[in-house]
């Protein structure tokens, strides 16, 4: 297990379980209001609140989930151009012992209007995500890749952005 539980400790809710909840509530209820606080957290309500000047319209609060030993979890994508691989998701649904669908966002990099794919491995080890390329990252992408989780699994949890994916409801 990670996070200092062993096998025996199983809970129906944890931090991060908490968290993802109160993401996917945010994102079904997407209201806007003039609400703005100077740290953002990822219980911010509407969606655009994590951004400054607020969005107009969100439909994604974009979140990276972090294993026991700080590294961000991954998973795979059918790629449209290049990299493959992406720690950023938006979640779909909380069911369960804290399980969770989480779509797979595709990182990549907005500039001049065009969005460019970032590849978060390339340039580094095959086995790791590399650091300096999340840095490049500033937009996302919807694909339709899903994958389900164990949300009690990971250790910390770090909201993004807020960002309009243009998904049906």
């Amino acid at each position: 297990m990670g996070c200092g539980r062993n096998s025996d400790e199983r809970s129906t809710s944890g931090c991060v379980c908490d968290v993802v909840r109160a993401i996917k509530d945010i994102q079904d209820n997407a209201v806007q209001d003039d609400d703005c606080l100077d740290c953002p957290s990822c219980f911010l309500e509407p969606l655009g609140t994590l951004v400054s000047p607020a969005r107009d319209r969100a439909d994604t609060r974009v979140f990276i989930l972090k294993n026991a030993d700080g590294s961000p979890f991954h998973a795979f994508f059918m790629p449209t151009n290049g990299a493959c691989v992406s720690i950023y998701f938006r979640v779909e649904d909380v069911f369960d012992n804290c399980c969770a669908t989480l779509r797979v966002l595709e990182p990549g990099n907005r500039a001049n209007g065009r969005f460019t794919p970032v590849d978060l491995v390339g340039g580094g080890e095959v086995c790791c995500i590399n650091l300096e390329r999340v840095c490049q990252v500033n937009a996302f992408r919807s694909t339709n890749d899903c994958i389900t989780v164990d949300l009690n699994c990971f250790c910390a949890i770090q909201c993004i952005a807020d960002v309009d994916l243009g998904l049906c409801d």
